[in-house]
């Protein structure tokens, strides 16, 4: 597991050397809010929220079980992040969920456009955290 405060590896100090680890943090918390918010909310105001679920989607099973569901999702990833193990997959997963929740829900744009934001940081921390093999300058047999 990465460290959050890194020791200062040269001469400028602990803030330049700990620096990469405190963005990736700020990120995985942002991107873990966006994904923690709307289930949670979703328990005291669903009606709020089923909306926003395409028709086609709707009615195959109940809507609560439905949102309820996706929420369940929701936190997963958001907890899968913010424990900052092997967030590729999580965040490549948050960044697809973001973008077909904005083609699904395209009528809606003025409201789901932030959604392009949060999947860019999700895209963002993907690569951050791309694993070796994804690497071009790195063999994932290197030691």
């Amino acid at each position: 597991m990465r460290r959050l405060w890194g020791r200062p590896s040269d001469e400028r100090g602990s803030t330049e050397a700990s620096r990469p680890n405190v963005v990736n943090l700020i990120l995985r918390v942002g991107l873990a809010f966006a994904f923690l918010y709307p289930p949670i909310n979703a328990l005291f105001d669903p009606n709020a929220w089923i909306g926003y679920f395409p028709s086609f989607l709707r009615g195959i099973v109940p809507d609560m079980v439905l949102l309820h569901s996706f929420g369940l999702v929701e936190v997963v990833i958001a907890l899968w992040i913010l424990s900052g193990w092997r967030i590729f997959l999580p965040a490549v997963g948050a960044a697809l969920m973001l973008l077909s929740i904005v083609v699904m829900d395209f009528a809606e744009f003025q409201v789901v456009f932030r959604d392009l934001s949060i999947g860019a940081i999700a895209v963002a921390l993907a690569i951050q955290n791309r694993p070796a093999f994804f690497r071009a300058n790195q063999s994932p047999h290197a030691v």
